[in-house]
């Protein structure tokens, strides 16, 4: 049951991912027992109302964004505003939850700065340094009921390891996945220039993300084994960083254990996107672009049209998501299911 005051979230980095986390949560009637109180960005609050107002990627915010004596009121309901650029200058004392979206910070002794200056739990928008630097690494719809409420510090994971994971673990039961290869087509992030610059130690991130097609290293196999640990060894990622703003994509390729055809698969996926999975996974077979896919909750897109396989045993899915927008309703989700366990803590 929901707690009879909504718990008092705040918001630390106000960036793609904060912002679009507050609007998935004003958005989502369901989250009613959730409240963001407090954003604390070292920006200016004009340029924040200004950019919670306005989005190039999911439109105009649907209701009434002010700046008012230092506050940043949303439809009359204020919002407090602190500008610190440590967890140390903020006073987190009175909030229930902080939702850590500078990605700035995933290793225990930083975490656990947030939690000396006042706040009793953290929730990541990206993995722990390790597995030991949290106290759970959480899936929405996938491993939340694993939480107790007495965790302090949880991450939500990856956008592309939330997109994947509900797929490995539906294909992994039902036809036994021998190796699995991973290519994620991401949007551009703000790791990357407009023009070439010296704005990062990764070379290929040096490259102006508008003009290439750029390839970088990711963690993502490395998250899957995290949740998924009986394919530890099997799984290999890489991500290639493509120039649109918005709506990513994977490539899956997959070694069965059970013979597979394209239409057996697609059956498969398509009756988990009408069942149990249907929060996290939509199937379509119709002429998709990825800008289709802007601002969709799901986790994952199946796009049954390019499905194809290789003899009896292997089989390569195409899947979109946007790693934006579904990404943020799943944080949401696992804030509001932690939430409601902590009354027993």
């Amino acid at each position: 049951m929901p707690a009879s005051a909504p718990r008092r979230l705040a918001i630390n980095g106000y960036g793609r991912i904060g912002r679009c986390f507050l609007r998935a949560l004003l958005e989502a009637p369901a989250a009613h027992n959730l409240q963001v109180v407090a954003i604390n960005e070292p920006a200016n609050l004009e340029s924040m109302a200004y950019l919670t107002r306005y989005d190039s990627t999911h439109g105009r915010f649907p209701g009434l964004v002010e700046a008012v004596d230092g506050r940043l009121l949303i439809d009359g309901r204020p919002i407090r505003i602190s500008h610190a650029r440590t967890p140390e200058e903020t006073d987190w004392r009175g909030i229930d939850l902080i939702v850590e979206c500078s990605g700035r910070y995933g290793r225990r002794p930083e975490l656990t700065r947030f939690l000396a200056a006042g706040c009793p739990r953290l929730l990541l928008s990206h993995p722990g340094a390790s597995g030991d630097d949290v106290d759970a690494t959480i899936v929405a719809g996938i491993n939340q009921d694993s939480l107790t409420g007495a965790e302090r510090l949880v991450s939500a994971a990856s956008c592309t390891t939330n997109a994947i994971v509900p797929l490995l673990d539906l294909l992994d039961r039902e036809l036994g996945i021998e190796q699995a290869l991973l290519t994620t087509l991401h949007s551009v992030m703000n790791d990357q220039p407009l023009i070439d610059g010296y704005h990062h130690d990764d070379l290929r991130r040096t490259r102006s993300a508008m003009q290439s097609i750029i390839p970088v290293s990711t963690g993502l196999a490395r998250g899957v084994e995290r949740l998924l640990p009986q394919l530890a060894g099997r799984v290999q990622a890489k991500a290639i960083r493509v120039p649109t703003t918005n709506v990513s994509a994977i490539d899956l390729t997959l070694a069965t254990q059970r013979p597979v055809s394209a239409h057996s698969v697609n059956l498969l996926l398509a009756a988990a996107a009408r069942g149990p999975l249907k929060k996290l996974i939509a199937y379509s077979e119709a002429a998709h672009a990825s800008i289709d896919f802007n601002h969709d909750p799901h986790s994952a897109i199946v796009d049954g049209s390019q499905t194809r396989t290789a003899g009896t045993h292997l089989v390569n899915l195409f899947v979109w998501f946007d790693n934006e927008w579904g990404f943020a309703n799943r944080m949401l989700e696992v804030a509001d299911h932690w939430s409601r366990l902590w009354h027993n803590h």
